[in-house]
């Protein structure tokens, strides 16, 4: 007979695979996004890339009016999407995973943070005092799309434990940027628009609980907290974390008493003539049905239908959509001049360099301090290949360019130092991994 927790490891490494293939797929797309995007930006026709990116859009009401350039729309308002799915997977690890408890969470949480310490340390080293010195948080973060999908492509060669390591060093890596994109990257903070989104959230979390299922009233509250946060001066993004937080990740109902409802709902069926329109007429067959239906939703818990649905929108339509609009760079003049800058040589030796020190660093003092464990399976060779992958920022990383600077000539040499450092940290992982990882057996 199995055990429950055997069951809730078997369900939650079912909704891993999942979350994994979504990744390693994304990030083909998201690839020929950001391409296509550089290619059409350095073209002889950049100029309509860029009317196309400062294109503005607005919506009024009354007196009020709310107008922002396409490029604007994604970065406020669709990726506030990707925040919301970001804030599902750190909850999901949290409560079910590999954040869920001390034993399993100090070896990723630690690699996360040498893996954020390090390379801001070295960004810092050679821009403190300069213009670029607001930077230092571009090279903290890590791709979990593009760091994945490499991974990916060594199928079973690349154990569980080092694809789930990954996964939870990128899911702890995101919780700290979030943090540093609310407490470093906002200016100004406005309580009362921040106390009413605060009431609404508040409000969905009253309404989940009640399991009030009124799509209306979630659409309404929702739409008020991403206003109230716009407004406060954090950055909209952030919404979508703070509405993940108040998202049950686990069943509403007891699992014995959904058994009961079902056995109960089901005998009544069977003893009576069930057709497609049989219960239209039948209130006792309307009502096994009805009672069926609802102690199966109670049973899915919204936070994992949430992400599993919204995860292939994100993956597919929404960081393509953010890195067409981000990543389409000018590439003039010395480009040697322009990698050797200390804002694009700082995002460059911060993810290529600081990330591979901070990880494996952090990670060696984990495991010497006896609280972690390497990964069943997985070698210290293994874990360089993928402190390596961890230097792929993009992103993250240019999500927090655009926070960092107004400066458009600054924000695009950190865009050229996070893609040339995503292409190298990706390749040398991918080299590095190749060497390390065990020989495909022949069938």
């Amino acid at each position: 007979m199995s055990h429950p927790s055997d069951q809730a490891n078997g369900e939650h490494h079912g909704v891993f695979e999942r979350f994994l293939h979504w990744e390693a797929a994304g990030s083909i797309v998201l690839l020929a996004s950001a391409v296509l995007a550089l290619v059409w930006a350095n073209s002889p026709w950049a100029e309509s890339y860029e009317k196309l990116t400062h294109t503005y859009l607005g919506v009024s009401l009354g007196e009020h009016s709310l107008q922002m350039s396409l490029k604007h729309w994604v970065n406020d308002l669709l990726m506030v999407v990707f925040f919301f799915v970001v804030g599902l997977e750190i909850k999901r690890e949290m409560v079910l995973g590999e954040l869920s408890s001390f034993q399993k969470a100090s070896l990723p949480i630690m690699a996360a943070i040498g893996g954020m310490l390090v390379p801001a340390g070295i960004y810092l080293m050679l821009n403190l005092g300069g213009p670029g010195q607001n930077g230092w948080g571009i090279p903290m973060a890590t791709d979990i799309a593009f760091a994945l999908g490499i991974l990916a492509l060594f199928g079973t060669r690349a154990p569980l434990g080092l694809k789930v390591f990954l996964t939870a060093l990128a899911i702890a890596d995101d919780m700290g940027a979030v943090l540093v994109i609310a407490l470093f990257y906002t200016e100004e903070v406005r309580l009362l628009p921040l106390l009413i989104a605060a009431s609404c959230l508040v409000l969905i979390s009253l309404a989940a609980q009640a399991r009030v299922r009124r799509v209306g009233l979630y659409a309404a509250l929702i739409l008020v907290v991403w206003l109230g946060v716009f407004a406060s001066g954090v950055h909209a993004t952030i919404a979508g974390i703070l509405l993940a937080l108040v998202v049950p990740v686990r069943a509403q109902i007891d699992p014995k008493g959904f058994f009961e409802t079902a056995k109960r709902s089901l005998t009544t069926l069977q003893s009576s003539e069930v057709t497609k329109d049989s219960m239209v007429d039948d209130d006792e067959q309307f009502t096994a049905l009805a009672d069926l239906h609802d102690a199966s939703s109670g049973m899915m818990p919204p936070g994992i239908v949430l992400e599993r649905y919204l995860h292939i929108g994100q993956a597919f339509v929404i960081l393509p959509l953010f890195a067409f609009f981000n990543a389409g760079v000018s590439i003039g003049g010395d480009f040697l001049d322009i990698l050797t800058n200390p804002v694009s040589l700082g995002v460059i030796l911060g993810l290529i360099l600081g990330k591979q020190i901070g990880v494996l660093l952090f990670s060696w003092l984990a495991i010497k301090s006896g609280k972690a464990t390497l990964p069943a399976g997985v070698n210290w060779a293994q874990l360089w290949g993928v402190s390596c992958l961890a230097g792929i920022g993009f992103t993250m990383s240019i999500f927090i360019d655009e926070l960092a600077f107004n400066d458009p000539q600054i924000i695009d040499e950190a865009k050229i130092g996070v893609l040339a450092a995503s292409l190298i940290a990706g390749l040398l992982g991918y080299i590095i991994l190749k060497m390390v990882l065990p020989k495909q057996e022949s069938s």
